[in-house]
């Protein structure tokens, strides 16, 4: 897998190491990320990404395990400051400020073990899937939102399709409104074959 001019981040190894918990400012990791799958030139290009051209994007690498549902979560995406007290959220965005020197659009964090470990195609298809997350609103008639200020209105996106099996045996894929998802999958992979949706902090916040 080929990738634009150097290979993917590591978290660094003091924070594999350290007892206590951390977690890491990871600046690299976004120009990464923005290098391979969202700028003009990227190598693994991908324009349903396209909107984050105009995003703010922090990233962090953290040693502290995570779970939900006797699942490992390895990735999550959410907003970067959440609907909270005064107090609470205040000291939230002190901590972001300390982190990124300013409030992201989007903050992604990684479980830094996962990532010291896994494959280059693993790797792409987690972060991708939590790029994916990070979304453009929609207005009634489908079409992208944009602030006044002529920016996309972010958002925390859902999955494309969510449908019960038994609906789509039953009645097929266009009643279930499932056909993109199944002519997708039976092209097969652009990129690489794995699997990340069930390892996803932000997919399990969703469903609980």
């Amino acid at each position: 897998m080929a990738f634009v001019h150097k290979q993917r981040p590591l978290p660094p190894a003091e924070l594999l190491e350290a007892n206590e918990i951390k977690f890491l400012a990871a600046g690299e990791l976004v120009q990464w990320a923005l290098a391979t799958f969202i700028v003009e030139e990227a190598s693994l290009r991908n324009d349903d990404h396209s909107h984050l051209n105009q995003a703010n994007i922090g990233a962090l690498w953290t040693n502290v395990p995570n779970g939900r549902s006797g699942r490992s979560i390895i990735g999550q995406a959410e907003r970067g400051l959440p609907p909270a007290g005064k107090w609470l959220r205040a000291r939230i965005e002190r901590q972001i400020l300390d982190w990124f020197g300013d409030v992201p659009d989007f903050i992604l964090t990684f479980d830094a073990h996962y990532a010291s470990q896994c494959s280059d195609a693993e790797f792409c298809a987690l972060v991708e899937h939590e790029l994916y997350h990070c979304g453009q609103e929609r207005d009634m008639f489908g079409q992208p939102k944009f602030r006044r200020s002529g920016l996309p209105a972010f958002t925390i996106r859902g999955h494309d399709v969510e449908e019960f099996v038994g609906v789509v045996r039953r009645y097929g894929a266009d009643a279930a409104g499932v056909r993109a998802l199944i002519d997708a999958a039976n092209k097969g992979p652009e990129v690489a074959n794995v699997h990340i949706a069930q390892a996803c902090g932000t997919c399990r916040l969703r469903v609980a």
